[in-house]
């Protein structure tokens, strides 16, 4: 059936009545059918943030004439459309409707009303939280003529005049709609037009009980079928029942959800229980025993802030001690360091002294503490090991730029490129030596490949290598300056030397700043400093560790994107490819890092 219009009216009396309704629309008060998680649009009076009510007053009180007591002050106007119009495909559907449609309404409403009323229409609001869009505006009845308010001049009158008017209006928001494909009731209906609050309450009413008593929606003698179903589709009850039926549709899907909602609520709130649980038993089991119960167990008496005994005068201030005995003067921290002093013994025999006082559990809690106790100690005052680079051997450069550019295919001037730079040099022992840093340039290990002999497979890196704090890498494309635009992830260094040469062959210089990056486990990745990288190939081997590794860097950085190579890794197919160009002449444009 074909949309219709709704257009409903309300007169508000009192101020009270203008504050309550706007507390209504504002959802100043709880609205069982409106979806708070959806957001209303005000469409006239935006700019004004005052209340309904101040906007009313300081109208009326422009007038020349006060308002009569039984006055309207102001006439709330309630206009939609049937749910046809909004969800073609599937009426029934609460809460739903296309944003197009939606939006050519509320416009076309909102130019109705102000051509019609243009000031005297204070307010409109589209209510978008409920089942189907709907307006509620606020027109003060100013009769210009006579300078009072008169709902009646406006909207009703005696004798049939307010029935005219009305349908009168009807006639003129169909016309404004009808562009839309939205028509009309049947005109000169008998139907009564139900005022805004009573369609409010039968749409929130028990399914069906207003209407089965209505006698208006029983067939009349002689009346055609179709003339029956056009007076049926075209009655206010009816139209209360398609909004009543799709909010409790609506409201049982909010139901339904806020229930799932609980039920997944309930269950990460037994699983935090759980789980502080166990963290309170760790921290436990952590915390070092309490000295002055050590201090009471080894027989000291508590006297004037200081434990006493056996030659003994120790202060205790959490964790730490100290001995002010003459004989003694001495300080420490712990439960064992404690036992230790007092009685004199070393540290096996303190841990049984322990064990036997506070059992198994106080006696591991006790070593804990020590260990972590004697840790910190270490780690405060040991020197860090610096890594140190194999020293270079220039003697061996040849060997290792001939196995390179000979045997791997490697583009000799890309080569030396890397070699000037001291990213690859050769040592003492003729292995290819890869230096890694970190992202500010800094070397924190080394990567090396052996190529002595002719079937020489060595490769593993340096001793001190930090494999998590640095890369092999290298930068083409661009100015130095430049953000990286692309990234591309390669198992080795000689993968990502052939790629990017492979790459350069067929493509040319890349065109943006691209880092070409050599990781064998995307654990150690700097993820922080590349996510914001908006390109990233992952071009690992085909193998079964090559894809387990890119679906491990797609979890880290989801802008990833799986790139495979033809043959079994970069070096084979970029040596593929140099057979198939053995005859054309080489590419030459000038590189840099």
């Amino acid at each position: 059936m074909s949309p219709l219009t709704i257009l409903r009216i309300e007169k508000l009396k009192t101020f009270g009545n203008v504050a309550g309704s706007d507390d209504h629309v504002l959802r100043n008060r709880e609205t069982p059918n409106a979806d708070p998680t959806k957001e209303n649009v005000r469409l006239i009076g935006e700019e004004d943030s005052r209340s309904l009510e101040e906007i009313v007053k300081e109208k009326i009180s422009a007038l020349k004439h006060r308002p009569r007591k039984d006055a309207v002050l102001c006439t709330e106007m309630f206009l939609s459309a049937s749910p046809e119009y909004f969800r073609p495909l599937n009426p029934s559907v609460s809460g739903q409707w296309s944003d197009s449609l939606m939006q050519q309404w509320a416009i076309a409403s909102r130019d109705w009303l102000a051509q019609n009323y243009g000031s005297k229409c204070v307010r409109a609001e589209l209510h978008l939280d409920e089942s189907t869009p709907h307006i509620h505006a606020y027109i003060v009845p100013v009769n210009e003529k006579t300078g009072r308010i008169s709902h009646d001049a406006m909207f009703g009158g005696r004798g049939g005049q307010g029935r005219i008017k009305l349908s009168k209006l009807q006639d003129s928001y169909a016309a404004a709609l009808a562009p839309l494909g939205i028509e009309r009731g049947v005109k000169g209906s008998k139907a009564t037009h139900t005022k805004v609050k009573e369609y409010y309450q039968a749409v929130n009413s028990e399914p069906l009980t207003a209407v089965l008593g209505n006698n208006q929606l029983a067939p009349t003698p002689f009346e055609s079928a179709s003339s029956y179903v056009a007076r049926i589709q075209s009655d206010d009850q009816f139209q209360a029942i398609n909004h009543q039926l799709a909010d409790r549709k609506f409201m049982q899907q909010r139901l339904e959800r806020a229930e799932q909602r609980a039920r997944a609520s309930e269950k990460e709130r037994q699983q935090l229980e759980k789980r502080v649980r166990e963290l309170e038993l760790k921290t436990q089991l952590l915390r070092d025993l309490p000295l002055e119960d050590v201090a009471w167990e080894l027989g000291l008496n508590h006297d004037h802030e200081r434990w006493k005994g056996h030659g003994h005068i120790i202060n205790i201030d959490g964790s730490k001690f100290y001995d002010f005995a003459p004989e003694h003067s001495k300080g420490g921290g712990g439960a064992i360091d404690l036992v230790m002093h007092v009685n004199n013994c070393n540290f096996r025999l303190a841990l049984v002294w322990l064990h036997e006082r506070f059992g198994e559990a106080g006696a591991e809690r006790a070593a804990l503490a020590h260990a972590r106790q004697v840790t910190t100690e270490i780690i405060q005052s040991e020197p860090r090991p610096q890594f140190q680079l194999r020293v270079e051997d220039e003697a061996n450069w040849p060997g290792v730029e001939h196995y390179l550019t000979q045997k791997r295919g490697l583009p000799q001037d890309f080569v030396q490129l890397l070699h000037s730079t001291g990213l690859v040099y050769a040592d003492d022992q003729q292995n290819a030596v890869f230096v890694m840093r970190n992202l500010d340039g800094q070397p924190s290990g080394a990567f090396l490949r052996g190529t002595r002999s002719e079937n020489n497979s060595f490769k593993g890196y340096e001793k001190g290598t930090k494999r998590r704090k640095g890369w092999f890498y290298f930068h083409l494309g661009g100015q130095p300056t430049d953000a990286v635009e692309k990234l591309v992830l390669l198992k080795s260094p000689i993968d990502a030397i052939s790629f990017a040469m492979l790459e350069y062959q067929v493509q040319g210089a890349p065109t943006t700043r691209t880092l070409f990056l050599a990781v064998d486990n995307p654990n150690s990745l700097p993820v922080e400093q590349l996510r914001n990288i908006p390109l990233v190939q992952v071009a690992f081997d085909t193998d079964n560790a090559g894809d387990a590794d890119a679906r491990a860097v797609l979890e880290l950085l989801p802008q990833s994107k799986r790139l495979k190579p033809k043959a079994k890794d970069w070096n084979q197919q970029l040596l593929d490819y140099q057979k198939q160009l053995f005859q054309q002449p080489n590419q030459s444009e000038n590189m840099t890092l």
